[in-house]
C-alpha cells in the first residue's frame, strides 16, 4: 500500500472515534510527509527540535507540528514561534521555559502534560502527584502564555493487552479527575494523547483524542535513532 491507502487504513479505525491521527514523521524525509500532505494529513509529530525546524523551514505552513519527545528546556526557543502542541510537559520549570518564549513570540502555546504510566525507567513524565501538585502551584497560576489542553501518556512496551489497557484506562481516570478539579469550565482542556502504532485502537476503545502512529503511515523506522516514543 502507498502512503495514501495506509492513512485511509487508520482514518477507517478512528471513524468511530473523537479522535485525531498524528502521523510521527521522525526521521522521514520532506518528500515522505509532503506525500502524507498531498493525501490531506496536516498533523505531523516530531522528537527532534532540530529534525522539527528544518522540516518546518520547507514544507507547508498549514502543517500542524506536534512536539512529541522528550523536550531539553534550552531548546524551546526553537520550536516556540510555530509549535502546534507540546505533547511531553514534564516538569514547571519546562513549563515555565515554554511560556518564557511563547511571550517572546507573542503567542501561547498548547501543551499537554506527559505522565508516567509505565513503570519502564526509559519512559518519561511526571507521577499522578506531581501533576496535581504542579497545577496548584503558584508558579504555575503566574504563567499566561501556556495553556494546558490535556494529558500525554506512552503505556508499557508489552505484548499484554491487560497491562497496556489498565494504564491507558488509568490514564483517563486521571484525566477526568484533573478535569473536575482545574479545568470545569475549560472547553480547552479536552485531549488525551495515548496509543502508537502498536496500541492505538486499545488506547481509542480507552478515551485517546489523539494517537501518534508512525510505522503504520510511513513503514519502519530507523532505528539508528532511538527514543522514547517509538513508532
Amino acid at each position: 500500500m502507498n502512503t495514501s491507502e495506509k492513512l485511509q487504513d487508520i482514518q477507517k479505525a478512528l471513524e468511530n472515534f473523537d479522535a485525531q491521527l498524528i502521523a510521527v514523521s521522525k526521521t522521514k524525509s520532506p518528500a515522505q510527509i509532503w506525500e502524507a500532505y498531498e493525501a490531506g494529513q496536516r498533523h505531523f509529530g516530531e522528537n527532534l527540535v532540530q529534525e522539527l525546524t528544518e522540516k518546518y523551514e520547507v514544507l507547508p505552513k498549514d502543517i500542524i507540528w506536534h512536539q512529541i519527545g522528550h523536550l531539553q528546556r534550552n531548546k524551546v526557543k526553537y520550536i516556540a514561534p510555530f509549535i502546534g502542541l507540546i505533547h511531553s510537559v514534564d516538569s514547571l520549570k519546562l513549563l515555565q521555559e515554554i511560556n518564557k518564549q511563547a511571550v517572546k513570540a507573542n503567542r501561547v502555546i498548547d501543551c499537554l502534560l506527559q505522565i508516567r504510566i509505565s513503570d519502564e525507567e526509559t519512559k518519561f513524565g511526571l507521577e499522578y502527584a506531581d501533576a496535581i501538585e504542579l497545577l496548584r502551584s503558584e508558579e504555575y497560576q503566574e504563567l499566561q502564555n501556556v495553556r494546558i489542553v490535556g494529558l500525554m501518556g506512552i503505556a508499557s512496551n508489552s505484548s499484554s493487552e491487560k497491562v497496556v489497557r489498565e494504564e491507558f484506562k488509568d490514564l483517563k481516570v486521571l484525566f477526568q479527575g484533573i478535569k473536575a478539579s482545574f479545568f470545569r469550565h475549560d472547553d480547552f482542556f479536552k485531549e488525551l494523547s495515548m496509543g502508537m502504532s502498536s496500541d492505538y485502537k486499545l488506547a481509542l476503545e480507552e478515551g485517546s483524542t489523539m494517537v501518534r502512529v508512525g510505522s503504520l503511515v510511513f513503514g519502519e523506522r530507523d532505528y539508528s535513532q532511538k527514543d522514547e516514543d517509538g513508532n
